[in-house]
């Protein structure tokens, strides 16, 4: 099943500024892909009119192989972009967390299970009771995460999801991505016939400019160069590889790429080269 198809997607900025100019999409159910270009390549923008928080000027998004209106498929489809505080915007952090499944008018104790079950993934037990303008941008960061998967998406589309985070925090949440990408994340029957809908695992869309962050992240990458002009679309190996043209669209090759650039079966993480010269 397709989960998110762009079609022609055209965006300028209110100064005339072309972001994006017929862009085609099309992200599989279970997905993981990264939106990759330099800063200003229109990554964020993008990622909103995939998302359905920005109208674009032309072209069409299709959800779930249903619906243009993403608003009706709201329940199914988180977007985290840049900003928490657009997640964020409750007096105290659990009553963030617990806004989403609230509106799904689910239980109480299913609601409070979420919640709890997040706020330990999430290191953010000891913040709960904390208005989230007291927290500290990468705590801000994690609470905006888990206010969004607290609904349990289908579809989770990430704008720089580890910027500010420290190395510890960033480690798990990679982590629980990648738990929910591979297992469709803990669905409860009190989220009404999730194992039907999650059997393909939760799509995940993440923008970044960070080369050494793609391969936690992503299978396939649609590549932007500084002109926000698609320059390729690949499995993730194949795009992080190319060296030239990673430069050409002004991104730094992963520095273990570089490093072992011309040898066979380049490793994409300092897990793959340790695995290579233990072998």
């Amino acid at each position: 099943m397709t989960a998110i198809e762009a079609t022609g997607l055209r965006y300028a900025y209110p100064d005339g500024t072309l972001a994006v100019d017929g862009v085609d999409v099309t992200i599989d159910a279970g997905e993981r892909v990264a939106l990759l270009g330099p800063n200003g390549a229109g990554k964020s923008t993008l990622l909103q009119l995939l998302g359905g928080l920005v109208e674009p000027d032309a072209g069409t998004v299709r959800y779930f192989g249903e619906t243009t209106d993403a608003d009706s498929v709201r329940e199914r489809l988180s977007v985290l972009t840049q900003d928490p505080a657009e997640y964020l915007f409750n007096p105290t952090v659990r009553e963030d967390l617990a806004y989403g499944p609230a509106q799904q008018d689910l239980p109480r104790a299913e609601v409070e299970r979420r919640v709890a079950r997040l706020a330990d993934r999430l290191d953010l037990d000891g913040l709960l009771s904390k208005p989230p303008f007291r927290l500290s941008g990468g705590e801000q960061r994690r609470a905006a995460l888990a206010s969004a998967l607290t609904v349990e998406p289908d579809a989770l589309l990430l704008d720089e999801p580890v910027s500010n985070v420290d190395a510890a925090n960033r480690a798990e949440i990679l982590s629980l991505l990648d738990e929910l990408s591979a297992e469709g994340g803990p669905a409860s029957e009190a989220s009404g016939g999730s194992s039907e809908r999650r059997s393909d695992g939760v799509t995940l869309v993440t923008s970044t400019p960070e080369t050494e962050l793609v391969p936690h992240v992503a299978d396939r990458v649609i590549l932007l160069d500084s002109a926000g002009e698609v320059a390729a679309r690949g499995p993730t190996r194949e795009i992080l590889t190319d060296v030239d043209l990673l430069t050409d669209c002004d991104l730094r090759p992963p520095q273990v790429v570089r490093l072992f650039e011309g040898r066979e079966d380049v490793p994409l993480t300092v897990a793959e080269a340790r695995a290579r010269l233990d072998g």
